[in-house]
Order: C-alpha cells, then sequence, then structure tokens
C-alpha cells in the first residue's frame, strides 16, 4: 500500500486504505474506536479515538509526519493503558521505507 500510494498523504488516506488492506486479509478492523474517559464517575465518550483497532486487541496509531517524537508514543500507550490492551502500533507513512517508520509498543 505505501509503495502504491507513497509518502506524505493525510492520514485519513492510510486509515481507509489500510483498513482495507487488512479487511481483505481476514482480519476484524474497526476504525475510529471511541476510548471513553471516566472522570468523577461519570463516563464521557468524547475522550479519544484509536485510528484502527485490529482483532479487539491490537491499537493502530497512525501518522504523517517528518519525525515521530515521544508524545506520539505516549498515546498509544495512553490508548493502551484505558482500553487493557498490551499492544500497540505506530505508524509513521511519511517516510520513504515503511518499515523505517513503524514502531512497536507494549504495555
Amino acid at each position: 500500500m505505501h509503495s502504491t500510494l507513497g509518502p506524505g498523504l493525510l492520514e485519513s488516506v492510510y486509515e481507509v486504505c489500510l483498513a482495507h488492506e487488512l479487511h481483505k486479509r481476514g482480519f476484524k478492523v474497526q476504525r475510529q474506536v471511541v476510548v471513553p474517559i471516566e472522570y468523577d464517575g461519570l463516563t464521557f465518550d468524547e475522550g479519544f479515538r484509536i485510528d484502527l483497532l485490529v482483532e479487539d486487541s491490537i491499537i493502530v496509531e497512525l501518522k504523517t509526519v517528518d519525525t515521530l517524537l515521544p508524545i506520539h508514543e505516549a498515546q498509544v500507550l495512553t490508548y493502551l493503558r484505558l482500553t487493557h490492551n498490551r499492544v500497540g502500533l505506530l505508524i509513521n507513512f511519511k517516510v520513504k521505507l515503511l518499515k523505517q517508520g513503524i514502531k512497536r509498543l507494549i504495555l
């Protein structure tokens, strides 16, 4: 997909295409999954949105940035903590070779 589309498109383009590719391969994929926030005894759905949730267990956060920053990793780790999942992938599509833009995070 990355070799066909190239780097530097909008995250939303990569999101829909990656979801399509994973679905074609038989994976259950959900897009823009709401992660509710609990505060003061209340639950708010306005918290966060996971780009892709694969097989109800792997969080995939997509970026198109020059450089992945610690805040991007913190975002995935927060999603993992809030959802009680253990594995996340942070994928930056703004790289020449996609393997250079993939970071696996485990909680």
